[in-house]
């Protein structure tokens, strides 16, 4: 997700600035007017002057200097290894590294030039099919799909397509085709409210409860009407990794005899349940599942930003859509929100993809399932709600919440803080609307999450535990506050906000004060 950020008038940047050194220093001053670099880049006149922020310099600065200065800023951020926040991988071997900075410099998109790279990914789409269950024991079975930057592209495309089909169904039926909508748990990520929202597409929520974070499939089914372009559903939801009833809802429709297409969204789950829960029925084993995405810059193992999307058949994917384009000589059919873009990642997908194998993936994902077991066992001897599903019945991830039959004087909210104290960056979550604002933790179990790495996160959770139980309420409040305030800072100095866009209410965070996860 790109931050939205505004331009910062000279007004504000003065308001901003720092107040000059005084008379005093002045016989620290040296003469750099003809100093451009020395031996050491911080004995260069650089390191003390700022980076430039707002305008272009108007002139160059040594290249070593320029690698060292970002470099340090960069420091800044914090640890990737340590974010337990994020899905995204933070982990390939040399080997994929070396593969994908070989590719940096092609543009995928010039498929004339790239013939490779442009068949590498038929070979990862014709993979993940097959990993789906797409029937190709079947003669008449047409399959198709591509790369994207992400499973929020791929959703886009998703989105576009239910909807031109239910047009132009209406449109041959000569029936209003203004209005339509699609069905989606309201704990859906972001990206769903967008691709509806930017689509003129309404949303119909099946909302969660107290004890209950997945999709109903009879209230799904049942908020079916004539403007319904498709039920979105989700494996692997992205507060507590839990698959939802896919089957369900499928033998649903099939029972009613309703003709409405299932969308899945296995940004998470698209390369963990194929592997650990291989006899679960999600995918195009379902009659009614007509398109698949998921994130291969996830469990799928390479970094960001690849996704995918699969078709049942070109009929899901109506021709009005698609582009005939001739580049560079060459022609190609072509279905993205984006055209240039680098093959880097595409490459470090199939190689991960022949470098593990099945076998390697499962092992991969059954280690993260006994790490996510382990630690959630672990929190909940400590007093924690655990809401996340254990033996490979979710994600490997750990949700959970403090047990609200104790009494604590904080929060989820504190505990994360002081576990942010420790490196860790352990979110802290409102649920979705309907579950009573219930707040909730939660850990992703990634590739590089070893049981050793989990160990010392248990510990620092009992000592983060500890530490508020001796903090009076007082303390509390003074710390919740200095968070609040320290939120506030880092925004105005680091992404300069827009403030015109900070109350917008057309979210479900907005109306309801959810918060949405990190994928």
């Amino acid at each position: 997700m790109v931050h939205l950020s505004t331009i910062p008038t000279e007004a504000d940047l003065k308001k901003n600035s720092v107040a000059e050194l005084g008379e005093e220093f002045a016989d620290l001053s040296i003469d750099t007017s003809e100093d451009t670099a020395t031996a050491s880049v911080y004995g260069s006149r650089f390191a003390a002057e700022d980076l430039p922020k707002h305008s272009m310099p108007e002139k160059e600065m040594p290249r070593e200097v320029a690698y060292r200065m970002i470099k340090d800023d960069l420091t800044l951020d914090g640890t990737p290894t340590l974010n337990l926040a994020s899905f995204v991988t933070t982990y390939m071997e040399e080997e994929a590294e070396k593969l994908m900075t070989d590719c940096f410099s092609k543009n995928f998109i010039d498929y004339e030039e790239y013939p490779v790279s442009a068949d590498i990914q038929n070979r990862c789409v014709s993979m993940i099919a097959r990993l789906f269950n797409i029937p190709v024991h079947e003669e008449t079975t047409n399959a198709m799909g591509t790369s994207t930057i992400g499973s929020s592209e791929a959703i886009m495309l998703g989105v576009l397509a239910m909807k031109k089909r239910w047009q132009k169904a209406r449109k041959a039926a000569g029936k209003p085709y203004d209005k339509p909508n699609m069905i989606m748990n309201a704990a859906v990520q972001v990206c769903w409210e967008k691709a509806a929202r930017y689509f003129d597409v309404e949303e119909k929520y099946v909302y969660c409860t107290e004890d209950r974070f997945v999709i109903d499939p009879k209230e799904a089914v049942d908020l079916i009407d004539e403007n319904t372009i498709g039920i979105a559903t989700i494996l692997g939801t992205t507060y507590t990794g839990e698959y939802e009833d896919i089957k369900a809802i499928n033998d649903l429709l099939i029972e009613r005899n309703i003709d409405c297409p299932i969308h899945v969204d296995a940004a998470s789950g698209g390369f963990v349940a194929p592997f650990v829960a291989p006899k679960l029925e999600w995918d195009f084993r379902l009659p009614k599942v007509v398109s698949i995405n998921v994130s291969g810059h996830k469990y799928g193992l390479v970094y960001p930003g690849v996704g995918w999307i699969v078709w049942r058949d070109p009929e899901y994917l109506p021709q009005e859509l698609i582009f005939n384009i001739n580049y560079l000589g060459a022609d190609q059919a072509s279905f993205t929100l984006n055209f240039s873009r680098g093959a880097s990642q595409i490459i470090g997908q199939y190689y991960q993809m022949i470098r593990l194998g099945k076998h390697g993936y499962r092992a991969i994902m059954v280690n993260l399932t006994k790490t996510a077991d382990y630690l959630s066992s672990a929190l909940q001897a400590l007093g924690f709600i655990i809401l996340s599903k254990k033996g490979g019945r979710g994600l490997p991830l750990v949700a959970c919440r403090l047990d609200t039959e104790r009494e604590h004087h904080y929060d989820e909210f504190a505990v994360a803080h002081q576990l942010r104290e420790r490196g860790w960056v352990v979110p802290a979550y409102t649920m979705a609307p309907n579950a009573q604002q219930m707040k909730m933790m939660r850990i992703v179990v990634r590739e590089d999450f070893s049981k050793s790495r989990c160990d010392a996160l248990i510990q620092d959770f009992k000592f983060a535990l500890e530490t508020l139980n001796k903090m009076d309420e007082n303390r509390i409040k003074d710390l919740s506050d200095y968070m609040v305030k320290q939120k506030v800072l880092k925004k105005m100095r680091r992404l300069h906000t827009n403030q015109q866009f900070v109350d917008e209410k057309h979210s479900l965070q907005g109306k309801t004060g959810k918060t949405h996860a990190v994928c």
